[in-house]
């Protein structure tokens, strides 16, 4: 197994797992039930974003072991299986183009052009804008993850510092006590009637706390193309400014000698700390826009609708700095929605690119890099053209919703995969040494979760 290159070299994936999960849900969805409901449903965010944890700990663990992503070990589980997985996240991903016209729709309010347009044509144009702008960067870039993580962290740094600075604000202050209070459980009954139409809105806030529904699976990809454990000997997805890799779809096992079982103890300790500053440091944001709701939007009633979400949001800043707080706000929020956009589109061509290669033999005449580009092309006209079927909000929930049912699978097949398949292809120190109790939760929880929605929608009890 190759040697761990220090935490400063290593760490990277679980921030740009922090920055994409700000954008993915965490600046809608639970500033929006804030915003709403007060109080009520707050004491379910920290648990929602650690039941995340089991998940991305078998994800990596499986990527830094053999080097394959994630859906290389699905197909080698199950083909079948893996293929139902696959066309159930293709439909899931296709209305990801939402987040881009919600970050647009922060660039039409700060900028209000094109004059004369309508507010809503304004929010297309700014996000076909960023569109392109992020595909010009991706094509002339290095490494094309090197980018994404370099992009990622430079979004979370301004995020978590704007955020700091509204926080400060004397009225957010004052509200800070009663709302600590509310992580506990309710503080007060519900201070609105409960409104069916959320159902979708609070599962999704749930669920998608972090990295839900397929978009978790980014993880394998990240350390992969990091150059994480085992996945040192495969090769990354370069820009066309860099040169061409031999990316491999199987990967390697390691070797079973003691210079080996040393380096993976060091790359566990890597894995559980990198999976912890992104879940912690999305925890830490979350809450800081849940108290910015509390205190500022839900006393005025204001609620975030359809593609207003990223302006009415602005009343974030503009408590803290006035105008200018409120012009920051926008620009971090467009950052914010936009880079959603593309660590989702490089994540999505990368996954597309390695599970038709590795189904397809016949595929490999290509190289990696040239079905990654294909993909990113239909993946942009794609995502394009559902932009301009609804606003942001609703395309984002059915995406979320789709998503969902891949939730409630993955801890039985990461189960199954690291727990029965590959122990007994791999040396003795690198088997699980615990069985996956909290892995079994996680499936526990996200049934009942998906029960609860289905009764809520259906009205069966």
């Amino acid at each position: 197994m190759p040697g761990f290159p220090g935490w400063l070299a290593a760490l990277g994936p679980g921030v740009v797992w922090m920055a994409l999960a700000q954008g993915s849900g965490e600046l809608i969805w639970w500033p929006y039930m804030v915003a709403k409901y007060g109080l009520t449903f707050l004491w379910l965010l920290a648990p929602a974003c650690l039941l995340q944890y089991p998940l991305n700990l078998e994800i990596g663990r499986y990527t830094l072991l053999t080097g394959e992503s994630i859906f290389r070990g699905f197909i080698r589980l199950h083909r079948g299986f893996a293929v139902f997985l696959w066309l159930l996240m293709t439909v899931s991903f296709l209305w990801f183009g939402a987040f881009a016209s919600a970050g647009g729709t922060a660039m039409a309010a700060l900028s209000h052009w094109p004059s004369g347009w309508s507010p809503r044509a304004q929010s297309l144009f700014w996000g076909y804008v960023s569109i392109a702008v992020f595909l010009i960067a991706i094509l002339s870039s290095g490494v094309v993850y090197t980018l994404i993580e370099r992009f990622m962290k430079l979004v979370a740094v301004v995020t978590v510092f704007g955020l700091l600075s509204a926080c400060l604000n004397s009225d957010v202050l004052n509200a800070l006590p009663e709302f600590a209070q509310g992580l506990l459980g309710p503080v007060a009954a519900i201070p609105r009637p409960w409104d069916d139409h959320d159902a979708s809105k609070l599962l999704t806030a749930i669920t998608f706390a972090g990295l839900g529904g397929f978009w978790i699976l980014f993880y394998s990809y990240w350390l992969r193309d990091k150059g994480a454990g085992m996945a040192g000997l495969v090769g990354r997805i370069t820009g066309l400014g860099g040169a061409e890799e031999a990316v491999l779809s199987d990967g390697y096992l390691p070797q079973d000698d003691a210079v080996g079982a040393g380096h993976w103890q060091t790359w566990r300790q890597f894995l559980r700390a990198d999976i912890m500053i992104g879940i912690l440091g999305n925890l830490f944001t979350t809450l800081m826009t849940c108290l910015l709701a509390y205190a500022l939007l839900f006393p005025k009633g204001l609620l975030p609708q359809e593609y207003e979400l990223a302006v009415v949001q602005s009343q974030f800043f503009a408590a803290s700095w006035g105008e200018a707080g409120r012009l920051l706000f926008l620009v971090v929020a467009a950052a914010f929605l936009t880079d959603t956009w593309l660590a989702t589109a490089d994540a999505v061509s990368r996954i597309q690119a390695d599970i038709v290669l590795t189904l397809f033999p016949k595929a490999r005449r290509f190289a990696a890099r040239q079905w990654y580009y294909l993909f990113l092309a239909l993946l942009t006209i794609i995502t394009g053209f559902t932009m301009q079927l609804d606003a942001p909000g609703p395309l984002i929930l059915t995406s979320a919703v789709i998503g969902f049912a891949g939730t409630i699978v993955f801890p039985v097949v990461l189960y199954l995969l690291n727990y029965r398949l590959l122990p007994v292809h791999l040396p003795h120190w690198a088997r699980p040494q615990r069985q996956p109790w909290l892995l079994g939760l996680s499936f526990v929880v996200y049934l009942l979760l998906a029960a609860l929605y289905v009764n809520a929608s259906f009205k069966l009890f």
